[in-house]
């Protein structure tokens, strides 16, 4: 056949047989060197197997890219959540120009300098109001080493979620949403404390308010 059709295979399968079989597909297609279209809600099969990624919502594509184009790059929010996990963290604020571009998160004294890079981005752009995305990978418990745009602030821990070799930290900054970190297992916070993390500013991501589509 010139090309192979995989439905949710793997989909009944218990969680070590799943990776088995991910490894077994991914075998199969290097060796027949054939074209696989491979449907699935499970977004691990589709960073760690796919060579490029479709991403629908609704019926309607998203994002055609390489599995890490769209981890780093997502085209708006719907797929910048759906991929990853856990799951980007969202803030919704505004852009304030005071002699400095910053985020300014809605009912929350978090605010956030932008790095060079997204202050070009908003120069033509017309409304104040947007949402910030950070992964959790990209908030720290100490200064991490060659990460030169760091902002901290502080956050109240909620729940500590020890997985092994990390640990999941969720945390609130004022509002009512809980947002997650992702740190080494060493790094537990106490919980219903206050507590300082550190944010890379490279790493943010901005999503218009209204259209949700990445700036």
């Amino acid at each position: 056949p010139k090309v192979f059709l995989f439905d949710e295979p793997l989909s009944n399968l218990d969680a070590n047989l799943r990776v088995q079989m991910r490894t077994e597909i991914s075998r199969l297609h290097r060796t027949l060197q054939t074209t696989m279209i491979y449907v699935t809600h499970d977004q691990v099969e589709a960073m760690s197997m796919g060579d490029r990624i479709v991403v629908m919502k609704d019926g309607i594509v998203q994002q055609v890219d390489t599995p890490m184009n769209i981890y780093h790059h997502p085209a708006n929010r719907f797929v910048a959540g759906f991929i990853g996990s856990p799951t980007m963290n969202f803030m919704h604020g505004s852009i304030r120009r005071d002699g400095q571009t910053v985020f300014q998160q809605t009912k929350s004294p978090l605010t956030v300098p932008l790095p060079v890079s997204l202050q070009e981005k908003l120069e033509a752009y017309p409304r104040a109001d947007v949402t910030l995305g950070i992964r959790p990978e990209h908030i720290f418990s100490h200064q991490p080493p060659n990460i030169e745009h760091i902002v901290s602030f502080t956050a109240n821990v909620e729940a500590v979620e020890p997985v092994g070799n990390e640990v999941f930290v969720y945390f609130s900054t004022g509002t009512d949403t809980q947002y997650v970190a992702r740190f080494a297992a060493d790094a537990l916070p106490a919980v219903g404390k206050s507590f300082q993390l550190l944010l890379d500013t490279s790493k943010i991501h901005l999503f218009d308010k209204e259209s949700e589509q990445a700036l």
